[in-house]
C-alpha cells in the first residue's frame, strides 16, 4: 500500500508503517551505517535504537544526522505513536552538539526534509549548528516555514495533535500558519 507522499508502507498489527520490502535494511545506506557495515562512516553517537554522525555535505560547522537503526521511510510515516522516537531523536542532537561545545540552543537548527526532497529514503533528523554559519549555498536547503524542511518541533507538534503529517505540513506551508502551542 502507498502512503498519500507515495512511500510504499504496509500496515502492520500495531498500528504502524514499516516498508514493504524485507530486503530495505540491506539495500539502505543508513541502515548499512546503523549496522555499522560502512567503513567510511564514523558512529559519533549511538544507543540501542538510533545512531548519528556526521553529513557527508556539511551545510554548517557542526552538521549530524540523526537516524533510527529500524527503517522508517520518512517523516510522512510517521504517526502519533512516534512522538517520543522524535524527542528523543531530538535529545541525542542536541547531546552530541553539547559534547562539541555548541551550548547556545538558539543557534542550531533540527528537522526532517519532506519528500520528495529527500535525498536517502530513510528518516533522518538534520541537526546543525552554528545556524549563523549555514553556508549560502545550502541555506534554501534548510528553511524552516518551506516545502523542503520541516523543523522538529513542527513535527512533533504535528504528530501530537494527530494530523497526518503528509497532509499538515504542506498545508502549514501554503497557508503559513502553524499548530498553536
Amino acid at each position: 500500500m502507498e502512503n498519500s507522499a507515495g512511500d510504499t508502507v504496509q500496515q502492520r498489527d500495531d498500528n504502524t508503517e514499516s516498508d514493504s520490502s524485507s530486503d530495505m535494511e540491506d539495500i539502505c545506506m543508513f541502515c548499512m551505517i546503523a549496522k555499522n557495515q560502512d567503513k567510511d562512516t564514523e558512529i559519533v553517537k549511538q544507543d540501542s535504537e538510533l545512531v548519528c554522525f556526521r553529513d557527508i555535505n556539511p551545510a554548517a560547522p557542526h552538521h549530524y544526522l540523526v537516524v533510527p537503526k529500524k527503517h522508517i521511510v520518512s517523516c510522512f510515516s510517521l504517526f502519533k505513536e512516534h512522538v517520543k522516537l522524535v524527542e528523543r531523536m531530538a535529545e541525542m542532537g542536541r547531546a552530541v552538539l553539547q559534547e562539541n561545545g555548541i551550548t547556545n540552543p538558539n543557534d542550531i537548527r533540527m528537522g526532517f526534509h519532506r519528500p520528495p526532497y529527500i535525498s536517502v529514503p530513510h528518516l533522518h533528523l538534520h541537526v546543525l549548528a552554528p545556524t549563523s554559519e549555514i553556508t549560502d549555498c545550502m541555506a534554501h536547503k534548510f528553511t524552516p516555514g518551506t516545502m523542503r524542511f520541516a523543523t522538529e518541533d513542527l513535527l512533533r507538534r504535528t504528530l501530537v495533535s494527530g494530523v497526518d503529517p503528509d497532509h499538515y505540513l504542506v498545508l502549514t506551508c501554503i497557508s503559513g500558519r502553524g499548530l498553536s502551542e
